[in-house]
């Protein structure tokens, strides 16, 4: 059957973006050291990752839909973005961004980068403000990780040429389930399970990655 070159999925916070937007929202309304604290107890294993996300959305409330904007004002992609989704869609690849974070924010890294596909939490927003509530299901580790691989059955993509860049834990699983997973600056728990780790802040040094496996020639 015919198929692409292949399928790269990647994390957005502090992966494709520079920042982890459900922070940088929380110091909008000054709850970001209450958001923080909950992060790092759900990184110690003392809450899951959608019991900690419905926690800190609710610190959310009341800020206007309007005040994001100044977070992606530029855009705030980490070095090498633009460049490595450009050589790998001009290769024939088709390229995903699958979060844990807002819809409100991957959609527009899609539309700046020309992505074929993003999966995302969607904050809810009545007359314009935040309700600290979510609409729809979590898109959890799990999630992520079944993601990838409809994603690459939809796109007749073998599950060998599939890729996954993340730099946390609630990428773990996604990158298990990719035929390769590369762990960006990321913690050394993800690290552990990772094909490949970059410890830097250029993404483009993914194109060396893709190269040793072999899922890209080295010339491209």
């Amino acid at each position: 059957m015919k198929h692409s070159s292949g399928l790269i999925v990647f994390d957005m916070d502090s992966t494709l973006i520079g920042i982890e937007c459900i922070d940088e929202i929380a110091r909008l309304n000054n709850r970001y050291t209450k958001v923080s604290t909950i992060t790092e107890a759900a990184m110690r294993g003392e809450i899951d990752f959608g019991e900690s996300l419905k926690l800190r959305v609710a610190c959310l409330a009341g800020i206007a839909e309007s005040q994001l904007e100044a977070l992606f004002n530029p855009i705030p992609f980490n070095p090498g973005a633009a460049e490595l989704i450009h050589t790998l869609k001009a290769a024939g690849w088709k390229t995903a961004l699958v979060s844990g974070g807002f819809t409100w924010f991957a959609e527009k890294v899609q539309s700046a980068l020309n992505l074929d596909a993003i999966v995302a939490n969607q904050l809810e927003v009545i007359d314009g403000y935040l309700t600290g509530n979510l609409l729809g299901d979590i898109v959890d580790a799990n999630v992520k990780a079944q993601r990838l691989k409809s994603l690459a059955e939809k796109w007749s993509i073998p599950p060998e040429r599939t890729v996954a860049v993340g730099d946390g834990a609630n990428d773990a699983l996604m990158l298990e389930a990719a035929a390769v997973g590369v762990a960006y600056n990321a913690k050394p728990a993800l690290q552990a399970v990772a094909d490949y780790s970059v410890n830097s802040s250029n993404l483009l040094e993914i194109i060396g990655c893709l190269q040793q496996s072999k899922l890209i020639d080295p010339v491209i």
